[in-house]
């Protein structure tokens, strides 16, 4: 990629440039939040992006993947295209934060901030067609489902031609970070978030008397024996340089005390953050779950489901994005290399397809954690997040490039 100077320039954004709006972004980001969507459901969020963007001058286009929404704004004769992403979806869970914008619909919130990150994005939207400061293509990519775990939003998206029809020389975006001080950025080359693979183990034995175990075969026991042997996957399978998870998350099994139950179930999320690591942790799950229970008398099925890749940023673009953020709030602020993340985002998908960068950014040294009913998103990270973006479109599609 072309060498961009480290040296800060007068006319690319900074975060007082986006304060002359700040309660506008607020009102915003606080509406989405009160009115959250699920995965596939961003119908009035998608709405409202679409809305705003054409108010300020972009070419949008809807429905790219489901209810995903791109907007493209062009300025000079450059020939430099660069993508910035959001996700809008929010998640499955009863708000508790009392807050005055709280969900209004019970069982859904913006618990990991989606509502922060669609904001950030608008804002950098409005000031970037506001000044026109960059020579090229920019395409803002407001994408949904981000949640949905597999068939993901950035799945449906790519499929629909997303690189094709919007083409990207390079695609960018983040994601905020509880338990860091709001408006330090964060980044990581090479792997940064993890693989996630769901395994949905059934157990079948023999049920029968709790009290003659001498003539079932109980499907409890093989369930809590094979809880136990998996732990032994990641500390004698797995190289101790290489980081890996194995965690049961759930186990079902019986109704009552005096009745051994026919069957027993568990549940498993696999991580990971290099390929060959992924392959054997599904190899010795396998192996170990067929092995352990047919060696107490029972059946059992798998089910593997692989989830979202190895978020890997590429190095170039993660240097490049680290300098503006140097640029914006200072060294101090910034975090480089940040460690590597054990949660997994289907931004990854778009990384294998162009070079890019994930980043995060602190939304506050003692916030509540992501996907916690009590979470909210840090309002002060809404202009200084567009600033950033806004200054990286500016600096990526330079006036000299």
């Amino acid at each position: 990629m072309t060498d961009h100077s480290a040296e800060l320039k007068a006319d690319h954004a900074g975060i007082e440039d986006i304060e002359d709006f700040g309660d506008e972004l607020k009102t915003i980001r606080r509406h989405i939040h009160r009115h959250p969507e699920l995965s596939y459901e961003e119908v009035q969020t998608a709405a409202l992006v679409a809305e705003k963007l054409e108010a300020w001058g972009y070419q949008v286009t809807r429905e790219v993947g489901g209810h995903g929404v791109v907007g493209t704004l062009k300025a000079g004769s450059g020939t430099r295209s660069i993508g910035v992403r959001a996700d809008m979806d929010a998640l499955p869970i009863h708000e508790l934060t009392g807050l005055p914008h709280a969900s209004v619909h019970d069982g859904k919130m913006h618990a990991c901030g989606h509502d922060g990150h669609t904001t950030v994005l608008l804002g950098a939207a409005k000031q970037l067609a506001r000044t026109r400061r960059f020579n090229g293509t920019v395409h803002l990519i407001f994408q949904p489902a981000e949640e949905a775990g597999a068939d993901s939003g950035a799945e449906r998206m790519i499929a629909d031609g997303l690189f094709e029809r919007f083409p990207c020389d390079a695609v960018f975006g983040l994601h905020n970070h509880p338990g860091v001080p709001t408006g330090t950025f964060m980044f990581r080359p090479g792997p940064f978030m993890a693989a996630c693979d769901t395994v949905n183990i059934a157990i079948t034995g023999k049920g029968g008397h709790a009290a003659r175990p001498h003539l079932s075969a109980d499907p409890v026991v093989m369930a809590s024996s094979l809880v136990m042997a998996l732990q032994t996957i990641v500390a004698r399978n797995i190289d101790p340089t290489q980081t890996a998870v194995v965690t049961v998350g759930a186990i079902h099994a019986g109704d009552v005390a005096n009745v051994i139950p026919e069957r027993a179930t568990l549940k498993l999320s696999v991580r990971s953050f290099n390929d060959e690591v992924r392959s054997t942790l599904e190899a010795r799950i396998r192996a170990l779950a067929e092995g352990h229970v047919a060696a107490y008398g029972g059946h059992v099925e798998i089910d593997y489901v692989r989830g979202y890749p190895v978020l890997v940023n590429s190095d170039a673009e993660t240097e490049f994005a680290r300098q503006v953020a140097v640029d914006l709030v200072g060294a101090d602020r910034v975090i480089a290399p940040f460690p590597a993340i054990a949660g997994s985002e289907d931004f990854a998908y778009l990384l294998q397809q162009r070079p890019g960068c994930f980043l995060r950014i602190g939304n506050g040294a003692q916030a509540p954690m992501l996907h916690n009913a009590h979470y909210d998103f840090a309002d002060e990270n809404l202009t200084i997040g567009a600033a950033f973006w806004t200054r990286l479109v500016e600096r990526y599609l330079d006036h000299g490039a």
